[in-house]
């Protein structure tokens, strides 16, 4: 049973580690850009013998190379991924994966929308660029002869990584798990066997927004006006958004965002983007994150490209001051026992997120109230960590690149210390183990049966790996 707890857990590993190409995946498809820097490459012995850039395995329509592997040890280590005990056999059998994956997707006729992979595009830019300070240092980086030649590759990648993710929704859609299966999955462990939960604790908050004053917003809604006049005159939308666009994901970019009716983007942006005529500029409207223009380039059915401007109002030191001093006061009542920390954030709190649920806060990973101490966000680990049972912080100050300005109160509502997996209490995370471990199985179900009509071929020297997959098809011969 130890073994098979194991297993699951290697599995669950290298699902991870799939989660993270599938996001920020290696540049390790058609187009390997070299490592920008000399330690970066594999250290060769003088006079040593060694191939260039070989190809490790062929998958259906795709190629895995040897510098995919040495690319992708790069961005690990980049993420602060751990690397120590992953091996190259091991991301070659992920990257063979990742192939099988998208060339059925393919056979398929599984469909990638432009504007989806543009989002990725973007997103993978933004990336780069704040990791390496600016766009023209990520085309340094990556020996590239511009950003648009950089974008275009990145383009078929990111598709490639797509078509990869949606074939694998696609083989586990159907996938459910029943609370009985949950009870066997959970029996097969001894009580000295079974999965250990690491500390973990529930956080609460109340925001409070400085008000900005009506001068403020039609100052910038005056600033926005004008530009949308230069542009009208002949002036570059791309280039008054780098200059000037408050949306630091963006801007970099010359304020692109590909817009769709089921993008997750704010109404208010939408509404603006499906009303504006192709080649026009919207009036200054308002969203939650500031005021913005929008220019739509090009309008494809219900796909838009579109540029946007935005800007935020400042906020005066008086307005500061005075939430500072609303939350001291929401503070002192709680404290004094006049109102519960829950009831103060469904009255007080200016964070429609959180506030109808007392101010607690949602772990994007696991989608429920419990923040795992070893992976949870540092920024809010910081503000935290040192708080008492039923304490709660002073006002602090938040300025979110999202959202912008506020201050909050914080307060931990329940620990968790570590402990092995607990039937009643542990349940959800329990039954979430268990549908992975099935998902797993109709994984290496389908996969099993697609490597047998699926070309495959590899290179010698990768033959005597163990991979998860029969990549050889011995168990045919």
């Amino acid at each position: 049973m130890i073994k098979s707890m194991k297993f699951i857990n290697s599995r669950l590993a290298v699902f991870a580690v799939l989660a993270f190409f599938s996001v920020k995946p290696a540049f390790a498809q058609e187009i390997i850009p070299e490592p920008a820097k000399d330690s970066l490459k594999p250290k060769i012995a003088p006079g040593t013998r060694t191939k260039i850039d070989g190809v490790i395995a062929v998958v259906g329509d795709f190629v895995v190379l040897d510098s995919d592997i040495d690319f992708s040890f790069v961005e690990l280590q980049q993420q602060g991924v751990p690397i120590e005990g992953i091996t190259r056999c091991e991301l070659a059998g992920k990257l063979m994966e990742d192939k099988l994956y998208a060339h059925h997707a393919i056979q398929d006729s599984i469909i990638v929308s432009d504007a989806e992979v543009n989002a990725e595009v973007n997103q993978r830019l933004d990336y780069f660029t704040e990791r390496l300070g600016s766009p023209q240092k990520v085309v340094e980086y990556f020996k590239k002869k511009d950003l648009e030649t950089f974008k275009s590759e990145l383009f078929e990648i990111m598709k490639n990584s797509k078509l990869t993710e949606e074939m694998r929704k696609k083989i586990i859609d159907g996938v459910e798990i029943t609370p009985e299966e949950v009870r066997q999955f959970y029996n097969k462990f001894k009580p000295e066997e079974r999965p250990i939960f690491g500390a973990e604790m529930e956080v609460a908050q109340i925001v409070v927004k400085p008000d900005v004053s009506p001068a403020e917003k039609q100052e910038v809604i005056d600033r926005l006006n004008q530009i949308k006049k230069d542009v009208e005159a002949g002036s570059s939308f791309y280039s008054k958004a780098v200059l000037y666009s408050e949306d630091r994901a963006s801007g970099a970019s010359g304020g692109y965002i590909p817009v769709s009716r089921k993008a997750r983007l704010v109404k208010e942006f939408k509404d603006a983007a499906f009303s504006t005529e192709e080649g026009k500029i919207s009036e200054p409207f308002e969203t939650e994150y500031g005021y913005h223009i929008i220019y739509v380039e090009k309008i494809r059915g219900q796909e838009l490209d579109v540029r946007h401007i935005l800007l935020k109002p400042k906020v005066s030191e008086e307005s500061k001051r005075k939430a500072i001093e609303k939350l001291t006061l929401v503070r002192q009542k709680i404290i004094s026992g006049e109102l519960t920390f829950a009831d103060a954030a469904r009255s007080e709190s200016m964070e429609k997120e959180t506030r109808q649920s007392g101010g607690m806060l949602i772990n994007p990973q696991t989608l429920d109230t419990r923040f795992e101490l070893t992976k949870m966000d540092p920024s809010l680990y910081n503000q935290i960590s040192n708080l008492k049972d039923n304490e709660i912080s002073q006002p602090m100050e938040d300025d979110n690149p999202r959202t912008g300005l506020s201050y909050k109160i914080m307060t931990v509502t329940n620990r968790y210390e570590e402990h092995a997996g607990d039937y009643a209490k542990d349940y959800t995370k329990i039954k979430d183990l268990a549908l992975q471990e099935k998902q797993m199985r109709e994984i290496a179900k389908w996969s099993a049966e697609k490597v047998k009509d699926t070309y495959i071929k590899i290179n010698a020297e990768y033959r005597d790996c163990t991979f998860a997959i029969d990549w050889l098809k011995k168990s045919a011969r």
